[in-house]
Protein backbone atom coordinates (compact mmCIF):
# COMPACT_ATOMS: atom_id res chain seq x y z
CA UNK A 1 0.00 0.00 0.00
CA UNK A 2 2.72 1.88 0.67
CA UNK A 3 4.43 1.90 -2.51
CA UNK A 4 1.25 2.22 -4.45
CA UNK A 5 0.60 5.13 -2.89
CA UNK A 6 4.09 6.61 -3.11
CA UNK A 7 3.36 5.96 -7.03
CA UNK A 8 0.03 7.80 -7.08
CA UNK A 9 2.11 10.64 -5.27
CA UNK A 10 4.82 10.84 -7.77
CA UNK A 11 2.31 10.71 -10.86
CA UNK A 12 0.22 13.27 -9.05
CA UNK A 13 3.87 15.38 -9.06
CA UNK A 14 4.57 14.41 -12.79
CA UNK A 15 1.45 15.79 -13.89
CA UNK A 16 0.93 18.70 -11.94
CA UNK A 17 4.66 19.61 -13.51
CA UNK A 18 3.53 19.26 -16.73
CA UNK A 19 0.67 21.30 -16.64
CA UNK A 20 2.90 23.83 -15.01
CA UNK A 21 5.14 23.90 -18.11
CA UNK A 22 2.17 23.67 -20.79
CA UNK A 23 0.54 26.81 -19.16
CA UNK A 24 4.39 28.80 -19.40
CA UNK A 25 5.05 27.03 -22.79
CA UNK A 26 1.69 27.65 -24.65
CA UNK A 27 1.40 31.06 -24.43
CA UNK A 28 5.09 31.55 -25.99
CA UNK A 29 4.30 28.84 -28.75
CA UNK A 30 1.27 30.43 -29.91
CA UNK A 31 3.61 32.73 -31.55
CA UNK A 32 4.97 30.66 -34.00
CA UNK A 33 1.94 29.97 -36.10
CA UNK A 34 0.64 33.53 -35.93
CA UNK A 35 4.69 34.10 -37.50
CA UNK A 36 3.03 31.91 -40.41
CA UNK A 37 -0.39 33.46 -40.75
CA UNK A 38 -1.07 34.15 -44.56
CA UNK A 39 -3.32 36.87 -43.35
CA UNK A 40 -2.82 40.72 -43.31
CA UNK A 41 -3.27 40.98 -39.16
CA UNK A 42 -2.82 39.16 -36.16
CA UNK A 43 -4.36 35.52 -36.48
CA UNK A 44 -3.86 31.88 -37.15
CA UNK A 45 -3.10 31.14 -40.66
CA UNK A 46 -6.30 30.42 -42.63
CA UNK A 47 -5.83 29.22 -46.00
CA UNK A 48 -1.78 28.07 -45.83
CA UNK A 49 1.47 29.19 -44.51
CA UNK A 50 3.23 32.24 -45.36
CA UNK A 51 7.09 33.43 -44.39
CA UNK A 52 6.17 36.57 -45.89
CA UNK A 53 5.86 38.62 -42.68
CA UNK A 54 9.77 36.89 -41.60
CA UNK A 55 10.60 38.35 -45.56
CA UNK A 56 9.38 41.35 -44.13
CA UNK A 57 11.30 41.57 -41.14
CA UNK A 58 14.74 41.35 -43.22
CA UNK A 59 13.90 43.43 -45.71
CA UNK A 60 12.31 46.36 -43.31
CA UNK A 61 14.98 49.11 -42.11
CA UNK A 62 13.22 49.80 -39.20
CA UNK A 63 13.35 46.35 -37.67
CA UNK A 64 16.57 46.02 -38.95
CA UNK A 65 17.61 48.93 -37.25
CA UNK A 66 16.05 48.17 -33.72
CA UNK A 67 17.59 44.57 -33.68
CA UNK A 68 21.16 46.23 -34.10
CA UNK A 69 20.29 48.54 -31.78
CA UNK A 70 19.30 46.10 -29.07
CA UNK A 71 22.25 43.44 -30.13
CA UNK A 72 24.61 47.00 -29.15
CA UNK A 73 23.24 47.72 -26.24
CA UNK A 74 23.06 44.47 -24.75
CA UNK A 75 26.08 43.80 -25.77
CA UNK A 76 27.65 47.03 -23.95
CA UNK A 77 25.36 46.06 -21.03
CA UNK A 78 26.70 42.76 -20.47
CA UNK A 79 30.02 44.50 -20.61
CA UNK A 80 29.09 46.76 -17.37
CA UNK A 81 27.09 44.44 -16.30
CA UNK A 82 29.95 41.30 -16.19
CA UNK A 83 33.03 43.39 -15.23
CA UNK A 84 31.05 45.05 -11.88
CA UNK A 85 29.08 42.33 -10.90
CA UNK A 86 32.43 39.39 -10.89
CA UNK A 87 34.38 42.02 -9.26
CA UNK A 88 31.77 42.67 -6.62
CA UNK A 89 30.97 38.83 -5.74
CA UNK A 90 34.99 38.13 -5.50
CA UNK A 91 35.36 40.92 -3.18
CA UNK A 92 32.63 40.35 -1.03
CA UNK A 93 33.86 36.25 -0.93
CA UNK A 94 36.87 37.72 -0.16
CA UNK A 95 35.95 39.93 2.96
CA UNK A 96 33.41 37.23 4.09
CA UNK A 97 31.68 39.33 6.64
CA UNK A 98 28.24 40.81 7.40
CA UNK A 99 29.35 44.17 5.58
CA UNK A 100 29.58 41.65 2.29
CA UNK A 101 25.92 40.36 3.14
CA UNK A 102 25.09 43.57 2.90
CA UNK A 103 26.43 44.85 0.20
CA UNK A 104 25.19 41.21 -1.97
CA UNK A 105 21.88 42.59 -0.64
CA UNK A 106 22.19 45.90 -2.14
CA UNK A 107 23.36 44.56 -5.45
CA UNK A 108 20.05 42.85 -5.78
CA UNK A 109 17.99 46.01 -5.54
CA UNK A 110 17.33 46.37 -8.56
CA UNK A 111 15.66 42.88 -9.50
CA UNK A 112 13.75 43.63 -5.78
CA UNK A 113 12.28 47.22 -6.36
CA UNK A 114 9.59 46.94 -9.01
CA UNK A 115 11.04 47.71 -12.53
CA UNK A 116 8.83 50.98 -13.27
CA UNK A 117 9.45 52.56 -9.67
CA UNK A 118 13.66 51.76 -10.49
CA UNK A 119 12.89 53.52 -14.08
CA UNK A 120 11.21 56.83 -12.61
CA UNK A 121 14.32 56.69 -9.64
CA UNK A 122 16.79 56.40 -12.77
CA UNK A 123 14.75 58.82 -15.34
CA UNK A 124 15.30 61.40 -12.71
CA UNK A 125 18.96 61.11 -12.04
CA UNK A 126 19.71 60.44 -15.74
CA UNK A 127 17.92 63.91 -16.59
CA UNK A 128 20.71 65.77 -14.27
CA UNK A 129 23.68 63.60 -15.96
CA UNK A 130 22.55 64.61 -19.45
CA UNK A 131 22.08 60.86 -20.09
CA UNK A 132 18.21 60.55 -21.37
CA UNK A 133 17.80 59.18 -25.25
CA UNK A 134 21.76 58.21 -25.37
CA UNK A 135 23.48 54.36 -26.20
CA UNK A 136 25.74 54.96 -22.90
CA UNK A 137 22.39 55.96 -20.70
CA UNK A 138 20.60 53.21 -22.02
CA UNK A 139 23.69 50.48 -21.97
CA UNK A 140 24.56 51.98 -18.24
CA UNK A 141 20.87 51.30 -17.29
CA UNK A 142 20.51 48.14 -18.31
CA UNK A 143 23.95 47.10 -17.26
CA UNK A 144 23.05 48.40 -13.22
CA UNK A 145 20.01 45.93 -13.40
CA UNK A 146 22.01 42.94 -14.78
CA UNK A 147 24.08 43.34 -11.95
CA UNK A 148 22.33 41.10 -9.84
CA UNK A 149 22.13 38.05 -12.04
CA UNK A 150 26.16 38.31 -12.18
CA UNK A 151 26.38 38.38 -8.65
CA UNK A 152 23.93 35.72 -7.71
CA UNK A 153 25.70 33.18 -10.67
CA UNK A 154 29.22 34.46 -9.95
CA UNK A 155 28.98 33.67 -5.79
CA UNK A 156 27.38 30.31 -6.51
CA UNK A 157 30.75 29.66 -8.44
CA UNK A 158 32.88 31.07 -5.90
CA UNK A 159 31.18 28.80 -2.88
CA UNK A 160 32.23 25.86 -4.90
CA UNK A 161 36.17 27.44 -5.16
CA UNK A 162 38.93 25.83 -3.01
CA UNK A 163 40.56 29.20 -1.02
CA UNK A 164 43.28 27.02 -0.89
CA UNK A 165 44.09 27.77 -4.27
CA UNK A 166 44.65 31.23 -3.78
CA UNK A 167 46.27 31.07 -0.58
CA UNK A 168 49.02 28.60 -2.35
CA UNK A 169 49.41 31.29 -5.38
CA UNK A 170 50.05 33.95 -2.54
CA UNK A 171 52.65 31.95 -0.88
CA UNK A 172 54.63 31.28 -3.68
CA UNK A 173 54.74 34.88 -4.12
CA UNK A 174 52.06 36.03 -6.92
CA UNK A 175 50.21 38.64 -6.46
CA UNK A 176 46.80 39.93 -5.75
CA UNK A 177 46.04 40.80 -9.70
CA UNK A 178 47.88 38.01 -10.80
CA UNK A 179 46.31 35.92 -8.36
CA UNK A 180 42.99 36.99 -9.40
CA UNK A 181 44.01 36.41 -13.20
CA UNK A 182 45.27 33.36 -13.50
CA UNK A 183 43.83 31.02 -10.32
CA UNK A 184 40.26 32.94 -9.58
CA UNK A 185 38.71 33.45 -12.32
CA UNK A 186 39.68 30.61 -14.97
CA UNK A 187 38.41 28.53 -12.14
CA UNK A 188 34.93 30.59 -11.94
CA UNK A 189 34.93 31.57 -15.74
CA UNK A 190 31.61 28.89 -16.65
CA UNK A 191 29.56 31.36 -13.51
CA UNK A 192 31.14 34.55 -15.39
CA UNK A 193 29.92 32.93 -18.76
CA UNK A 194 27.00 32.05 -17.44
CA UNK A 195 26.06 35.20 -15.85
CA UNK A 196 26.95 37.00 -19.13
CA UNK A 197 24.50 35.31 -21.08
CA UNK A 198 21.24 35.85 -18.65
CA UNK A 199 22.59 39.72 -18.40
CA UNK A 200 22.79 39.89 -22.03
CA UNK A 201 19.40 38.63 -22.19
CA UNK A 202 18.04 41.11 -19.24
CA UNK A 203 19.22 43.51 -21.66
CA UNK A 204 17.93 42.16 -24.73
CA UNK A 205 14.11 41.54 -23.90
CA UNK A 206 13.98 45.02 -21.88
CA UNK A 207 11.46 47.36 -22.14
CA UNK A 208 10.00 49.34 -19.02
CA UNK A 209 13.51 51.41 -18.66
CA UNK A 210 13.88 51.90 -22.52
CA UNK A 211 10.55 53.63 -22.47
CA UNK A 212 11.56 56.16 -19.77
CA UNK A 213 14.81 56.87 -20.75
CA UNK A 214 14.76 56.77 -24.26
CA UNK A 215 12.99 58.70 -26.56
CA UNK A 216 12.49 58.68 -30.46
CA UNK A 217 16.32 58.41 -31.06
CA UNK A 218 16.72 54.79 -29.50
CA UNK A 219 14.07 52.42 -30.75
CA UNK A 220 15.26 48.63 -29.28
CA UNK A 221 13.63 45.51 -30.46
CA UNK A 222 10.95 45.40 -27.42
CA UNK A 223 10.15 49.14 -27.71
CA UNK A 224 9.85 48.30 -31.70
CA UNK A 225 7.20 45.95 -30.54
CA UNK A 226 5.66 47.83 -27.96
CA UNK A 227 4.91 50.47 -30.35
CA UNK A 228 3.37 48.23 -32.99
CA UNK A 229 0.94 47.16 -30.33
CA UNK A 230 -0.01 50.34 -30.10
CA UNK A 231 -0.42 51.32 -33.87
CA UNK A 232 -1.11 48.67 -35.67
CA UNK A 233 -1.30 44.90 -35.14
CA UNK A 234 1.37 43.87 -37.63
CA UNK A 235 1.90 40.04 -37.86
CA UNK A 236 5.30 40.85 -38.45
CA UNK A 237 6.06 41.64 -34.55
CA UNK A 238 4.49 37.68 -34.38
CA UNK A 239 7.50 37.04 -36.41
CA UNK A 240 10.18 39.28 -34.70
CA UNK A 241 8.67 37.70 -31.12
CA UNK A 242 9.12 34.09 -32.46
CA UNK A 243 13.28 35.44 -33.27
CA UNK A 244 13.48 36.70 -29.97
CA UNK A 245 12.13 33.04 -28.53
CA UNK A 246 14.87 31.86 -30.64
CA UNK A 247 17.91 33.50 -29.15
CA UNK A 248 16.84 33.26 -26.00
CA UNK A 249 16.24 29.36 -26.12
CA UNK A 250 19.74 29.43 -27.63
CA UNK A 251 21.13 31.08 -25.47
CA UNK A 252 19.64 29.50 -22.37
CA UNK A 253 20.62 26.19 -24.21
CA UNK A 254 24.36 27.50 -24.17
CA UNK A 255 24.04 28.12 -20.46
CA UNK A 256 23.25 24.99 -19.82
CA UNK A 257 25.89 23.58 -21.33
CA UNK A 258 28.38 25.62 -19.58
CA UNK A 259 26.65 24.40 -16.06
CA UNK A 260 27.01 20.80 -17.41
CA UNK A 261 30.65 21.19 -18.12
CA UNK A 262 31.38 23.36 -14.85
CA UNK A 263 29.99 20.01 -13.06
CA UNK A 264 32.05 17.31 -14.76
Amino acid sequence: MADEARIGAGRSTRSLGWAIVLFLVLPITIVVPVSLTDQRFLSLPQDGLSLRHYLNLFQSAEWLSSIAQSFVIALGSMVISVGAGTLCAIGCWRIGSRWSELVRVLMLVPIIVPTIVYALGLYRLWVDLDLLDSYFGVMLAHGVTGIPYVVIIVSTSLANFDPRLEQAARNLGASVPYTLRRVILPSILPGVVSGSIFAFIHSWDELVLVLFIASRAIFTLPRRIWDGINEHLDPTMAAVATALVVVTALLLVLDMRTRRQRTE
